[in-house]
């Protein structure tokens, strides 16, 4: 028996046979080609099987793991309409007479390389985005097209070196018992795909992974973030034990789940969930898993799923969709939070050396008015149907606010001349996420009527620490007391001036976080929706006063481990619901 160490990036503990994935070896020969229009008839062919391959794969993950998900694969159809991509391989083809597959292979690995140069580990994870796709339409070149993916026939524990998308759908859900990889991060692919399964998940494991026998034996936790290879008997039974345990306290969230979140001693803390589409079915999930309300509407995902610019009314229908389904509960809804490190081919953003500091969220919406009124439009307009709410992203100074208040007026002074009929008043709000935004809380406060803390920048930004850097995921902490301190301060601004604050980031779902967030005032905490249920449960557990002095107690701690060790011996029935 041994135990190997990664980095959980999803909960869940499963016993299972090892399945070892290796991908197809797609070697060829470059070769120079006689009949060259023909040769570029054979790629724009497999170019074709390709999307309608990515296609299934989409319309699979939309019926499997939700719409938000599914999203990556229309990306990578649109990745294989890029022109930069089309024209490179057409003119490695026409011009230099290369074969198909060495004339994509150019370009990609030239795309690529590009990629790997710019500092920053989110743009570079999506390195295996492109080869993906373009190993993708090299495996139909070849004929191996029907031979790619994860070919399990048992339920497994599926181990490689890195899992792409694709690799991921490919496998039937029922046989998933696990992922553990050697690449990938927290915000990888693998990562979101199973979360969104409900799977455990290992990421940053050892290369010795490689090294176990196919059929060994191995138990996943995705909770202590450990594989355990041939495990003895004892071991096996402690494990299945663990896990039962586990399935029985979310079954029995799951029966309360539609129950309000309050205290023992009456205090009510709303939950909410984020949410990336509008489709009825990742709508009617969250209600039933007890979302009160949806606490960040992410809406570029209409902009990352079209080839161009959303008009108003396709905006118009979509938050449409969104606030019917929610009846009168809020829906807030976050302005457009694109650039930088989240690309639209057609808007044709310039590069920046460090995206994740640059034009993004609202500062790209106020240098392109046009573009942010026609969303503000379609927003105001949708308000007839339900409870929408504004809240802008990346807010660093009040007149970025006050500026785009002026525009939500031109909106509705024009929409009236329009003879349209918009609500008199919406509410509007801003995420903190900034360090300098949370010191100015109190003045930011007296100009919008809620925040939402978005601790993922927050704790990047605070912390100097790329969250997307594996080696750094010991210093990326949402814990760390300097980011509980700025949380408190938000938290204390936002109630001098009579205004709500809630978080929306991943330390929102976290059954750790919930106790000191609750204890330091939060009034809405928003999360993925299979995380509802169990956050419900651990808030009716709670007494307010008890966690008001606990997250005061922790923000005086030295680390990260000491807050949650505080936690857990303040609060022994968390590690029971963690």
């Amino acid at each position: 028996m041994k135990t190997i160490k990664g980095i959980s990036v999803s909960r869940g503990i499963n016993i299972g046979p090892v399945y070892q994935f290796h991908h197809l070896d797609l070697s060829f020969e470059t070769r120079q080609v006689e009949d060259r229009e023909a040769e570029w008839q054979r790629f724009q062919d497999a170019v074709k099987v390709s999307k309608g391959r990515l296609q299934q794969m989409y319309d699979r993950a939309v019926k499997e793991i939700g719409t938000d998900e599914a999203m990556i694969f229309d990306a990578h159809m649109m990745m294989l309409e890029d022109p930069d991509l089309i024209d490179g391989t057409m003119s490695g083809i026409m011009d230099e007479g290369l074969n198909a597959e060495a004339a994509l292979l150019a370009v990609c690995e030239q795309y690529c390389d590009m990629l790997r140069e710019i500092e920053d580990k989110y743009i570079q994870a999506r390195v295996t985005d492109i080869q993906d796709v373009c190993n993708g339409v090299i495996a139909e070149l070849l004929g191996l097209g029907n031979d790619a993916g994860v070919r399990v026939t048992e339920p497994s524990v599926i181990i490689s070196r890195d899992l792409t998308p694709s690799d991921c759908v490919s496998i039937q859900k029922a046989l998933i018992e696990g992922f553990c990889t050697i690449e990938g991060g927290t915000t990888s692919h693998t990562a979101i795909l199973a979360r969104s399964l409900g799977i455990p998940a290992l990421v940053g494991a050892p290369d010795e992974i490689e090294d176990i026998p196919p059929e060994t034996i191995v138990i996943i936790d995705g909770y202590e973030g450990v594989l355990i290879i041939d495990p003895d008997p004892e071991t096996i039974k402690k494990y299945e034990r663990k896990r039962e345990a586990k399935l029985r306290i979310i079954g029995a969230a799951l029966e309360h789940a539609k129950e309000p979140a309050v205290t023992k001693d009456g205090h009510r803390v709303e939950t909410f969930v984020n949410l990336g589409s509008d489709s009825s079915e990742d709508i009617n999930d969250a209600i039933a898993r007890g979302a009160e309300g949806v606490g960040l509407l992410r809406t570029e995902f209409i902009y990352l799923n079209m080839e161009k610019m959303p008009d108003e009314e396709t905006q118009y229908e979509k938050y449409s969709n969104v606030a019917k389904g929610f009846g009168e509960s809020p829906v807030i809804l976050r302005t457009l939070d694109i650039g930088g490190d989240k690309q639209l081919p057609y808007l044709e953003l310039p590069y920046e050396m460090n995206p994740f500091l640059g034009v993004r969220g609202l500062r790209l919406c106020l240098k392109n008015p046009d573009l942010f009124k026609c969303q503000l439009r379609a927003v105001l307009r949708a308000c007839s149907h339900g409870n929408l709410r504004i809240m802008f992203p990346m807010v660093t100074k009040l007149s970025e606010i006050r500026r785009a208040k002026e525009l939500i007026g031109e909106c509705r002074a024009e929409l009236k001349k329009e003879g349209i009929e918009v609500i008199p008043y919406i509410h509007v709000g801003i995420m903190i996420e900034i360090p300098g935004a949370a010191i100015m809380s109190d003045l930011l406060a007296k100009e919008v009527e809620f925040f939402s803390i978005g601790t993922n920048d927050l704790t990047q930004y605070t912390l100097a620490v790329d969250r997307t850097n594996n080696s750094l995921a010991d210093l990326a902490n949402a814990f760390d007391p300097a980011v509980l301190r700025l949380i408190a301060r938000v938290a204390e601004s936002a109630h001098r001036y009579g205004k709500t604050v809630g978080v929306c980031g991943e330390l929102g779902g976290d059954p750790i976080a919930i106790p000191i967030l609750v204890g330091l005032g939060l009034d809405e905490l928003s999360m993925n929706a299979p995380a509802i249920p169990i956050a419900k449960q651990i808030i009716r557990g709670l007494n307010f006063e008890e966690v008001k002095k606990l997250a005061q107690e922790v923000l005086d701690l030295e680390s990260p481990a000491d807050v949650k060790a505080k936690v857990f011996n303040t609060l022994p029935v968390i590690a029971d619901l963690s």
